[in-house]
């Protein structure tokens, strides 16, 4: 598990659902796209940890 890797998914998470309740508020639908996009890599970098925590764990 890399906690870094973690703490910058995140940050990318809190950024994403900042932009998109930017977009909500100002009325721009690609503020909100691109916030909703940072919070989809954000989740998917927290699977890829899952998946590298589980291999280590059955390899131990």
């Amino acid at each position: 598990m890399s906690i870094e890797n973690r703490v910058e998914a995140t940050t990318k998470n809190i950024e994403g659902k900042v932009q998109e309740m930017v977009g909500e508020v100002t009325g721009n639908p690609q503020d909100k796209a691109e916030g909703q996009a940072k919070q989809a890599e954000a989740q998917l970098r927290h699977t890829v940890e899952n998946i590298k925590d589980d291999v280590k764990k059955s390899l131990e």
